[in-house]
């Protein structure tokens, strides 16, 4: 399985984390996030991953290399300075050639502890060409952003909260690799937000409801909860 890994951005709520690193390279409980990242995403069955760089993106790639130790091959698609967008850095990974003809797409600042299986097999019973994951948003109700209704994302829309939005998107959405050059026109900034809101205005967005919590190093929150719960898990398994 493919997941390519928008990773471009300048971090802005993390300064001065980020005024020396990319976000994704964050400490987390004193390795850089990535490491725990891309772990995750190899005990999950991915094995081809597309990292989108941007800014700082050499730092990435010294530390992350070609992504073997962490069980794991990874391929670069780099944006530079000028850059795209989430869903412009998509686009320029079609362009590249990188990606496979279904793939999932998840955030550099996302750490998401769900079995995919289930994802992935509601997403090849489904024809939309697009699935996003969703959860019951009983964390922060304030950034709700989706209608989900009997698998569908009936809408979704980023900083416009409607009182019907009970679900935030969790993280993870799974494409179709010919949505990309329909839906995100090139050389052009956009953000994936804009190409989601299209999508579930045109019926073509399916949804699958995840029960378990997201993770993030986003926010100084966001990186305070994800240390607590890798701690308490590791704290949890009994010593061999």
């Amino acid at each position: 399985m493919q997941c390519v890994v928008l990773a471009g951005g300048l971090g802005t709520r993390m300064r001065p984390l980020t005024d020396t690193v990319p976000k994704i390279l964050v400490p987390v409980l004193g390795e850089p996030f990535a490491a725990h990242q891309l772990a995750l995403l190899a005990q999950q069955g991915y094995d081809d991953v597309v990292v989108c760089v941007g800014h700082r993106g050499d730092q990435v790639r010294d530390f992350v290399g070609d992504g073997r130790r962490f069980g794991v091959r990874v391929e670069y698609v780099n944006e530079g300075e000028e850059l795209r967008g989430t869903g412009g850095a998509l686009r320029l990974a079609h362009d590249h050639d990188a990606l496979a003809e279904t793939f999932a797409v998840i955030y550099g600042d996302s750490y998401l502890p769900a079995d995919p299986t289930p994802i992935w097999s509601a997403f090849a019973a489904d024809r939309a060409p697009v699935l996003m994951t969703v959860f019951r948003n009983t964390i922060d109700p304030d950034l709700s952003n989706v209608v989900f209704r009997d698998g569908r994302i009936l809408r979704y829309h980023k900083g416009d909260r409607t009182p019907d939005m009970d679900h935030i998107d969790w993280g993870l959405s799974l494409f179709e690799r010919a949505v990309v050059p329909e839906r995100i026109p090139n050389d052009v900034h956009v953000d994936l937000a804009s190409v989601y809101e299209s999508l579930s205005g045109d019926g073509e967005l399916a949804g699958f409801e995840v029960t378990d919590r997201y993770f993030e190093v986003g926010s100084p929150k966001g990186l305070h909860d994800l240390e607590t719960w890798l701690r308490d898990r590791a704290a949890a398994v009994p010593p061999n």
